[in-house]
Order: C-alpha cells, then structure tokens, then sequence
C-alpha cells in the first residue's frame, strides 16, 4: 500500500467517525474541505510533475514522477543542463537563432495584437451600441453570422492578401490580418449597453468629443470586460500555432508554438529540454492572468443578463 492509498483511507475514516459521532456542520464543512484539497492536488500534480522535470537530468527523468528521495540530490540528478541546452544557439540559413528570440517574437506578436484588438474592437462595439444608423441591425446580424464560418476556409484567400501586401514571412502579415474580430465587437458592445446614455449626453454638453467621450468615459465603465477580452485575445495569440506556421518561414522568426513543435522531434531524446521550453512558454499568460484575475472574473459576467 502506497502513501497515496494510506492518506485516502485516513480521509475515508475521519469521515466515517466524524458522520457517526460529529455535527452535521462539522461533517459537511470536512467533506467540502477534503473534496477541495483533492481537486487542487489534481490540477496542481501536472504543474507540479512538470516543474520537477525542468530540473530533473535526463538520466533520471523518467525514473521518478517527481523530485528524487533527498538523498539521492546531486549534481548527477537534479541540473540546470536543460536550460544550457535549450539556450543554445540553433543553426539556421541566418546564423544561429537563440530560444529567447522566439520568446521575443511571441511577445511582440501577442502584445500587439491584443492592443490593436482591444483599440477597434471597443470602438465597434461601441458604435453599435450607443449610435443609431441605417443598416446597424443588419450589419450585426451579419457579424454574428460570420462567427459561424470555420477560420480554415478564410485562410486561403488571407493568405493571398498578406501575399500581395508583401507581409508574408512577417510578424505584421500575423498582426495587421488580426487587428479585429468580431467576437471582440460583440463582447464590448454587450459591455457599452449598459453604459446609461444618460452619461454620454451630460460629457456631450459639457463640451466633450465623441472620441474622449470613449476614452474617458466609456473605456473605465467597461474595464471588466476590456480585461478579460485583453486575456482572452492574449492567450489565443500566444498559443496561435496555424497561422504563424503558414505565414512564417524563416527559422529566426517563428514563435514560441510552432518551435515547441519542432523541439518534439529535435529533442525526443532527451523531453526535459522541451518540457523546459514548455514551462517558460507558460510564465507571460500566468502573469497576465493573476495580474487581471479580479477584472477577468467580473467582466465573463458583465453583460449577462443585458440584452
């Protein structure tokens, strides 16, 4: 019987006497508890069994699940070789590309393009929301009905646009294609009706412009939904693996998803140097994340009961 065996059959007999001699309370505040800590150990063991395998040599990644026994910690089984390979320059037609350069392309690509995604996608929403003009319903209903096209078939004639705009093998043939969507103008259009006209009126007699109406005004009521829309296109962009593989082609530009693919097969021998890669890959959308979490969580229910 192993460790894991002997902690759930503890668990399963300080139930079993708490429901035969406590409270009610006491047991379902002990039943909740325990359910809790097991599902966050759950989630936490792949997170857990990958950061062991960042440090862990490759002769001894596949013998542990996770850490070694501590006696058995030197030099020859815990490492940062993983590292010192992965940061190794790689020979290209260009010279040699280093991993931090496609940390670096990842990051301009998603950072821009969020940006530029945030900056039209609120004015869209914005204008359908709070202006009224001829063929607006029409012009939504249109917009929706584009959402149930598969990105797939748009890619052929994309292509042939970044093509003739001379963008191809880019990082602006990924980011101008990608510079709206209409799920954004959705979201921020949802979030603009609930702004009260009533607002916008009083900043238009006080003298205010359409354009700081939006951006002083608007832009803070509706920071909830910009946050989570502002994660949301991040992590889509950073893990984008479909577009920048067909629209890139030199070895010093591709992102970080497309050379994690490439590193399967370069280091199928040796997996701690792309699981190490993998774990980098994760750090920029955790920090967004628990950067945005409160606004993240608040704007997925902004709007929801708006129609």
């Amino acid at each position: 019987m192993n460790l894991l065996q002997i902690l759930l059959l503890a668990l399963f007999a300080a139930f079993v006497v708490l429901r035969l001699f406590g409270r009610g309370r006491t047991v379902s505040r002990f039943a909740r508890w325990t359910l809790l800590c097991l599902g966050a150990v759950v989630v936490l063991a792949p997170f857990t069994w990958l950061l062991a395998a960042v440090v862990k040599d490759r002769s001894v990644l596949n013998e542990f699940i996770f850490l070694p026994p501590v006696e058995q910690w030197s030099e020859k089984t815990l490492n940062l070789n993983n590292f010192r390979e992965l940061f190794k320059g790689r020979p290209s037609l260009t010279g040699p590309v280093y991993f931090w350069e496609y940390v670096l392309n990842s990051t301009v690509y998603a950072t821009c393009t969020t940006v530029l995604q945030i900056f039209f996608c609120s004015l869209g929403g914005y204008a359908l929301a709070k202006y009224e003009f001829r063929g607006k319903n029409a012009l939504t209903l249109f917009m929706l009905g584009s959402m149930m096209i598969p990105s797939v078939l748009l890619l052929a004639p994309l292509y042939k646009m970044v093509v003739d705009l001379g963008l191809v093998d880019s990082l602006a043939g990924l980011i101008i294609p990608g510079m709206v969507g209409t799920y954004g103008i959705f979201l921020f259009r949802q979030a603009c009706l609930a702004v009260p006209n009533e607002m916008i009126d009083a900043a238009r007699l006080d003298g205010c412009g359409e354009f700081g109406i939006y951006l002083r005004l608007v832009m803070p009521l509706v920071r909830p939904m910009a946050a989570a829309f502002c994660l949301i296109c991040f992590l889509g962009n950073w893990n984008a693996f479909f577009a920048p593989n067909v629209f890139l082609q030199s070895q010093d530009k591709l992102t970080l998803p497309v050379v994690l693919n490439l590193y399967l097969g370069e280091f199928r021998h040796d997996q701690g140097v792309f699981l190490t890669g993998t774990a980098l890959a994760m750090i920029p959308p955790a920090v967004l994340f628990f950067a945005l979490q409160r606004e993240f969580i608040s704007g997925l229910t902004s709007g929801a009961v708006k129609g």
